[in-house]
């Protein structure tokens, strides 16, 4: 008899406390989605983005908030993983208000500390405008872009 898959394990939730009472921490259930999807949606790799897809993407994903003193939430970022061999880092932003704070690169180093992310053969992102931040972080262009393909549909989000 096979048995059944097992289930992805789950970390305890995951926080780091930093400086003014700022708090990281890979609890789904604190992300504020009006913030989230209010920021995704006005982006330029999402605009228009659904409320309901960023709800998803969410649910089956390993999220980090970034939260105030007060609670607020103020930032964001989310890995598409298995916890084992390959991770995808996107959706990663710092609110208007509280950037020039290093609260970006707080943000990156409490991603790549996470105990689900560590030991992955391949971390990948894309970025418009912020290489100089990954590349802090141990980010290189493709080293063989030619073995990577893609299937690209930049107008999903307006037809969902």
């Amino acid at each position: 008899m096979t048995q059944p898959a097992v289930p992805p394990a789950v970390s305890d939730v995951y926080g780091v406390h930093g400086t003014d009472g700022f708090v990281i921490s890979d609890d789904a259930a604190r992300i504020d989605l009006d913030v989230v999807h209010g920021y995704l949606t006005r982006s330029y790799w999402s605009p228009g983005i659904s409320r309901a897809l960023v709800e998803k993407a969410l649910r089956h994903s390993l999220v980090f908030g970034v939260y105030a003193a007060d609670g607020a939430q103020v930032g964001y970022a989310r890995v598409v993983t298995d916890r084992m061999s390959f991770a995808y880092l996107c959706d990663v932003f710092i609110l208007e208000t509280q950037q020039g704070k290093g609260l970006g690169k707080w943000l990156m180093e409490a991603v790549f500390a996470h105990p689900d992310l560590q030991g992955l053969r391949r971390f990948l992102l894309a970025t418009r405008d912020a290489h100089g931040l990954y590349a802090q972080y141990g980010f290189t262009p493709l080293k063989s872009p030619d073995r990577f393909m893609e299937r690209h549909d930049p107008d999903v989000y307006s037809r969902t």
